[in-house]
């Protein structure tokens, strides 16, 4: 039987990994951190790279070491009606409530702004760019994968162009670190990494990944592993090699042009400055062309589940509510979406993260369900506080009633004013229901199915 894949089979699955996860967050945020961090570079770069890179490559290992179909099948080990609501938020935050939203706006910001600004220019580009969605997404096409396959070595050679001009000819020298960078760089460079989604893309991507291993030939779960492993590699380097990168881009640019908004401008005005007028014209195009591939993707991902858990509702019906509300959000502006994003990241993530660690040690405690249950409280109780004080932030304001449990946490949880306070409780409680688990035998078997 067949148990691994030739070198190029494996390194075109890696390719296709890199396309899926390869979106407009994953070009805004290293070009932002790389500005905001400043002289603190490394050690923000390498916290972004973990949450950035680490955790999307261990998520899609996740799903394919514990042998689930599916996100929901594996987040089922908690509880089957936690498995719907938890897949159910995921897939609305990596698609019409702010992951979708972004592509429209970073084409936008990146492609547009150059030549036309404000809000009508958004409201327009934006019509066209989510009309097109819709259209595409209500009858998917080959056309679309085509496109998406000639897009993603076009953008990957345009950002080492671009990359490489930088590293020879700076656009400024680095300067000092600005906001959350001048503390802990390497936490808030952890956290920033969030803001990809793609480790919440991961347990949704993995499966994609799987079932196209096996369709050229795969069938033993070992085999399968094996090239999955191998893809992921060569996913997260070349993921990690643009990153690093960008955010150099980002950090020379601000001597010369200042700090911006948002990471949006950063790679436009770089496009300019190496390569002028027709520099901004390519990256825009391409740029706009692969967002609106991932935008179509997302779309019709969105539909498909949530048709799956809604039969009556035709596909097509969910295509069209999802991508309306999408483009609604898309004019609230880049900067809007990604404020309101992250306190809804703060709390998706430590649970996200907490069912990929529990995905690869569940056979040290017998699969029970009292680990996966115990685990997911403690990161909910702790995950739910972190967004509301994240919220409060957001809003400028305070949620009075709030602050003693913040004030525990802080006073008690390691990292927490690191935003990493989830971490060590969830490891204790795995560890301490673990052993109880182990304890109670085989027969407390009750997570996997």
């Amino acid at each position: 039987m067949k148990e691994n894949l030739s070198f190029s089979k494996f390194i075109a699955v890696g390719v296709m990994l890199f396309a899926l996860f390869f979106g407009a967050g994953n070009l805004i945020f290293p070009a932002q951190l790389g500005q905001l961090a400043g002289d603190n570079f490394w050690p923000a770069i390498i916290g972004f790279l973990i949450t950035g890179v680490g955790l999307p490559f261990l998520g899609v290992i996740a799903i394919g070491y514990s042998g689930s179909s599916h996100l929901q099948d594996l987040a089922s080990r908690v509880h089957p009606v936690y498995a719907v609501i938890f897949t159910s938020v995921l897939y609305l935050t990596i698609g019409p409530f702010f992951a979708a939203p972004r592509t429209g706006t970073v084409a936008f910001e990146v492609g547009i702004t150059p030549y036309a600004s404000g809000p009508l220019a958004l409201l327009l580009f934006t019509a066209i760019f989510f009309g097109i969605t819709l259209w595409l997404s209500l009858n998917p096409a080959k056309i679309v994968d085509r496109v998406g396959k000639i897009l993603a070595p076009g953008i990957v050679i345009l950002l080492l162009v671009l990359i490489a001009a930088s590293l020879l000819n700076p656009m400024g020298a680095i300067q000092p670190a600005t906001e959350g960078y001048l503390g802990n760089a390497f936490a808030k460079g952890f956290t920033e990494g969030y803001n990809t989604m793609d480790a919440l893309a991961a347990l949704v991507f993995a499966i994609i990944v799987i079932n196209a291993v096996k369709a050229m030939g795969l069938k033993t779960k070992q085999g399968i592993m094996n090239a999955t492993f191998k893809a992921g590699v060569v996913a997260a380097s070349l993921l990690g090699i643009l990153y690093v990168g960008i955010a150099y881009i980002g950090a020379t640019s601000v001597e010369q042009y200042g700090l911006f908004d948002t990471g949006g401008p950063v790679l436009s005005t770089s496009a300019e400055h190496f390569f002028g007028a027709f520099g901004t014209a390519l990256l825009a195009i391409i740029i706009t062309l692969a967002c609106l591939t991932t935008a179509i993707g997302l779309m019709i991902a969105n539909a498909e589940y949530f048709h799956s858990l809604f039969p009556k509702i035709s596909y097509k019906v969910f295509v069209t509510i999802f991508t309306t509300f999408t483009f609604v959000v898309s004019n609230f502006g880049l900067a809007n979406i990604i404020t309101y994003s992250v306190p809804v990241l703060m709390l998706l993530y430590p649970l996200a993260i907490s069912l990929i660690l529990m995905a690869f040690t569940s056979k040290l405690f017998n699969h029970s369900r009292l680990v996966y249950v115990s685990a997911t409280v403690v990161a909910l109780a702790i995950g739910i506080v972190d967004g509301l004080k994240t919220l409060a932030g957001t809003l400028g304001t305070e949620f009075a009633w709030l602050q003693p449990v913040v004030d525990f946490y802080t006073a008690y949880l390691p990292f927490y004013t690191d935003g990493l306070g989830w971490l060590i409780p969830v490891v204790v409680v795995m560890i301490l229901t673990g052993v109880v688990a182990r304890v109670m035998g085989p027969a407390a078997s009750t997570a996997e199915a």
